[in-house]
C-alpha cells in the first residue's frame, strides 16, 4: 500500500471524542478532526500500539511516549494518527494530535481487502 507521509498536525473537534479507549488508559481518540482545513470522520479503528522510550534521566525505565491509531475515514482514506504523552517543547499550540500518514481510499480498501489495487 502506498503511503504518503504527512507529519502534520491535526484539531480535535472539541467534546468529539471515543471514550471507549480511557477505559483501557489511552486518550479519547477524536471522532472528527480538522486537517488541512478539511474536517475528518473517523469510521472505525483497524489497529492501535503503543511507543515507549527510555526516561531521559538515565535511570534505564522506559516511559509511553505515543498512542497509535491506524483508523479509517468515512470518506475510506486509511490514516496513522498519534497522540504525544507530552506536547512538543516550542509548539506554539501544544499539539498533541498529529497525522502521521494517509493513504488513498481505494488503496487502504484494497489492503483491507487482500485485493491488489489498480
Amino acid at each position: 500500500m502506498t503511503e504518503e507521509f504527512v507529519g502534520e498536525q491535526i484539531k480535535p473537534v472539541p467534546g468529539a471524542v471515543h471514550t471507549l479507549g480511557m477505559t483501557r488508559r489511552e486518550p479519547g481518540l477524536p471522532r472528527f478532526f480538522t486537517w488541512r482545513g478539511e474536517r475528518c470522520e473517523v469510521a472505525q479503528v483497524l489497529d492501535r500500539w503503543k511507543e515507549t522510550g527510555p526516561c531521559t534521566s538515565g535511570s534505564g525505565e522506559q516511559y509511553l511516549r505515543k498512542h497509535w491509531f491506524r483508523v479509517r475515514t468515512t470518506s475510506g482514506q486509511d490514516m496513522k494518527l498519534y497522540f504525544e504523552r507530552q506536547a512538543r517543547r516550542g509548539s506554539p499550540q501544544k499539539s498533541r494530535w498529529w497525522l502521521y500518514s494517509v493513504a488513498p481510499a481505494a488503496e487502504a480498501r484494497a489492503e483491507t481487502e487482500g485485493k491488489p489495487h489498480p
